[in-house]
């Protein structure tokens, strides 16, 4: 045999091996290239509400460990509705994401009849952040210092109290709601854009009762301009030993956590989503993150995204059953 025979062979040989090369090549620069630039963080709602807490810090995590700007941006109104449809635009290339929660993904599907899109197609579950106490609060001025005498205080006012939201289908609106359901009481809903704007009345005494996470109300809680009255968690609270949960006082079985976890649009590759997902995962595990979330009893999540459509997928089961009982609407 000749040397051009050999020359020949071993260029044969090397074309699979160069082709394997490439691929891995690709595969690595796929799963490396995240971000090319700035990343834009939605949140569908205006600043200073748990939403927004959960979301900037996690943001300002991420900007020290990528070494590239996750910028938080705050589009509130419509029930979330027009930043959802903004970002299942979006270019998929991770890029834009946002800060989804049980209102935009478990319950806005069976409260607005055309949103433009689906939330379970047209979106890509990356990962879960922070599951947050849900929190009970009313006014110093109302005179009830348990849940047990607010329902007895409310059931001898039908109509005469109100509760603020951040806005309809919040996750303050839905745990009013679903307490209102359980309880039996009845209250107004005053909508509000955003959580700020809701404890600014709250705390003026313009409504009574309000329902937030743990990382917007346990300062006011704590000063006493506001008096927790229950929890929705399945135990006590860390941070407030004291409050009982709203199954302690006599309604079994009642549980309401808020939620928020990363979105992306639905044709976001793959790679790329598992990309942002570790890197959340990393910075959850942060000091500065795992210091602040434990403070304010929030559970954090950052596990694949499998896991988090599982969740997705068991809360909108419950929360079909809650929004056809309690009729919640959209406006």
């Amino acid at each position: 045999m000749n040397n051009e025979f050999f020359a020949t062979r071993r260029q044969c040989l090397a074309l699979p091996l160069a082709a394997g090369l490439s691929a891995l090549s690709w595969s690595v620069a796929a799963q490396t290239s995240w971000p090319s630039k700035p990343v834009r963080f939605i949140v569908p709602f205006v600043p200073g509400g748990t939403s927004d807490i959960v979301a900037r810090t996690v943001a300002n995590e991420l900007t020290k460990q990528l070494g590239s700007p996750v910028l938080i941006e705050n589009k509130g109104g419509g029930g979330g509705v027009p930043a959802m449809q903004e970002v299942a635009r979006a270019p998929a290339d991770g890029h834009t994401i946002i800060l989804g929660h049980v209102g935009s993904m478990a319950v806005n599907p069976y409260i607005f009849q055309n949103t433009g899109y689906d939330v379970n197609r047209d979106f890509v579950p990356v990962t879960l952040l922070a599951k947050v106490p849900s929190l009970f609060v009313i006014h110093p001025d109302v005179p009830a210092r348990n849940l047990k005498e607010f329902v007895a205080y409310v059931k001898a006012r039908p109509g005469q109290l109100n509760y603020g939201s951040a806005g309809n289908a919040s996750a303050g609106h839905l745990a009013m709601e679903y307490l209102k359901l359980a309880t039996g009481m009845f209250m107004t809903h005053i909508p509000y854009r955003g959580t700020g704007p809701a404890l600014t009345d709250l705390l003026a005494g313009r409504t009574q009762a309000f329902s937030a996470g743990t990382p917007a109300l346990l300062p006011f809680i704590k000063s006493g301009k506001l008096r927790a009255i229950a929890t929705g968690t399945p135990q006590r609270l860390a941070s407030l030993p004291d409050l009982p949960t709203v199954a302690e006082q006599g309604y079994k079985g009642f549980e309401s956590v808020q939620w928020y976890g990363v979105m992306a649009p639905g044709a976001t590759p793959p790679e790329t989503v598992k990309r942002i997902q570790e890197e959340c995962y990393k910075a959850l595990r942060s000091p500065t993150i795992a210091e602040r979330f434990a403070s304010e009893d929030a559970t954090i999540g950052g596990g694949p995204s499998a896991e988090f459509g599982a969740f997705i997928g068991q809360q909108q089961r419950l929360w079909k059953d809650i929004v056809l009982r309690a009729r919640i609407r959209s406006d």
